[in-house]
């Protein structure tokens, strides 16, 4: 290979990571007459962009992987897997079986169960400016909002102000969300601030239920916060397979795949 082709090589894969990153998907045709180049130039991008860990690999194109370099924007998580975030929403909701007090978690699914739970008696924690305001009209919802850092990608506080807050309290429930979920290297999420805080409502917490989009199944990112075996319940929708679920429910447990 000639070293011109090489930085073209390079400065097109560049760009297919800045599609990917800016766009949440990209596909192979697309790319192709974008960059006018063949498909199967393309493809040969995405597998060694895959094996990098900058992509994911997906049918007909690929994702995005999140990494300490690269987090995804609450606008991005809206879009993705939306009927399914809603699903696993329903499902988490019907975990609370009598908990007075309940963490949510920072990003979108956390917000959903927020709208869910707007119509209960709860005390709700939250490190998640979204949540806090979901909640904020809600009669029988008494809301504490973590202080600390926000971080605006995620509208969610973090930090020694939130850590010292979270730390001083004993909760029935917490649902926490993950950007990867493996059972190499357990839970883990890019940036080690929000890993603390996490890892602080999982200790905190007499029950955690994981709620997780099939696509962070089987991802690992640079901060693990988190065991699966600190999980009573991981909830997933009904596209992770069956055979996958029993993995994890082999390290303890219960997988629903709403």
């Amino acid at each position: 290979m000639s070293q011109n082709s090489q930085v073209d090589s390079e400065s097109r894969q560049s760009l297919i990571v800045e599609y990917a990153r800016a766009r949440g998907r990209v596909d192979v045709l697309g790319l192709a007459d974008e960059l006018q180049v063949a498909a199967e130039t393309i493809r040969r991008d995405l597998r060694a962009l895959a094996e990098r860990r900058l992509l994911r690999r997906v049918h007909g194109g690929a994702i995005p992987l999140e990494s300490a370099a690269f987090e995804s924007s609450l606008e991005y998580r809206s879009r993705v897997d939306l009927a399914q975030k809603h699903r696993i929403a329903a499902a988490a909701v019907e975990q609370v079986h009598g908990a007075e007090t309940v963490y949510l978690d920072e990003g979108f699914t956390p917000r959903l169960i927020a709208e869910k739970l707007a119509e209960r008696e709860l005390t709700v924690v939250t490190a998640s400016l979204l949540a806090a305001e979901v909640l904020a009209d809600s009669p029988g919802i008494t809301v504490l909002l973590l202080g600390g850092r926000m971080r605006g990608r995620t509208l969610a506080t973090v930090d020694h102000w939130a850590l010292r807050m979270l730390d001083e309290l004993t909760i029935d429930l917490a649902f926490l969300g993950t950007n990867g979920v493996s059972v190499e290297y357990g839970l883990t999420t890019p940036d080690p601030a929000v890993a603390a805080v996490k890892g602080t409502a999982v200790r905190r917490s007499r029950r955690r239920v994981l709620v997780a989009a099939d696509s962070k199944f089987g991802m690992s990112s640079f901060c693990r916060f988190a065991e699966i075996a600190d999980f009573e319940t991981l909830i997933t929708g009904s596209e992770l397979s069956a055979t996958e679920a029993r993995r994890y429910e082999a390290l303890g447990p219960t997988v629903i795949r709403a």
